[in-house]
């Protein structure tokens, strides 16, 4: 009787375990078609976007591109003897350390909490390439308040599955795009801890002067990819 029993328990793990492999073979499938998927849509929007371009360029006029949807914005300074707001507004970002990296959606309020703590930060528009450099490279889960190691695309799936995000295209793709679920996507990532930039900021003052005034502050646009390469 013993041994059936543990016969069937063994019969029973084999299942599982076919099971198993079946379910993730299943979702590896998944990913592989959804990150075609993305491919293609990338191509289109910048084949549109070139298009747009040069029919400008044909009739004599100029190509405004979009607004952006998302920023990178990286804390570049302390905040010894700053007004509590600023504190606040920080905290408030997830910029709590020096060197911290996030992901904001644009809008009317975060627009403007970003230029109210302006001379703490370096912010701009990071690329697709760069976005997904971040979040492969130095992306870390939030999981219950702990900072865990993304090792496989099932971190992801057990936190965002149930948004349609289950593996590190995905997760791209959302934020990229600035998706339906781009808050929980990013609240999932755990601020980015980035390195000093090759060869330092500028010290004093320059630290606190724009950056189109020569200094390290405010907003890069696109040439935010420059600086986020340098502290990868």
């Amino acid at each position: 009787m013993i041994e059936g029993q543990l016969r069937q328990r063994r019969q029973e793990r084999a299942a599982i375990a076919v099971s198993s492999k079946a379910d993730k073979s299943a979702k590896r499938t998944i990913a592989f078609r959804n990150a075609v998927s993305y491919v293609k849509q990338y191509k289109v929007a910048e084949q549109s976007e070139l298009r747009l371009k040069q029919q400008a360029k044909e009739n004599g006029s100029f190509y405004v591109p979009a607004e952006a949807k998302f920023a990178f914005v990286i804390r570049i300074r302390g905040i010894v003897g700053v007004a509590p707001k600023v504190r606040k507004i920080l905290t408030l970002l997830r910029l709590t350390r020096i060197h911290n990296g996030v992901f904001i959606k644009l809008n009317d309020a975060t627009i403007k909490m970003i230029r109210m703590v302006e001379p703490f930060i370096a912010y701009g528009y990071p690329s697709l390439k760069m976005t997904r450099e971040l979040i492969y490279k130095r992306g870390f889960a939030k999981v219950h308040g702990q900072r865990i190691a993304i090792t496989d695309n099932s971190v992801i799936e057990r936190s965002l599955g149930q948004y349609g995000i289950i593996c590190m295209e995905d997760l791209v793709h959302e934020i990229f795009t600035c998706g339906e679920h781009f808050k929980e996507a990013n609240n999932f990532l755990w601020p980015f801890k980035m390195n000093s930039p090759k060869g330092g900021f500028h010290k004093g003052a320059a630290t606190t002067r724009h950056f189109n005034e020569g200094g390290e502050s405010g907003n890069r646009e696109h040439l935010i990819n420059g600086l986020i390469a340098q502290m990868l």
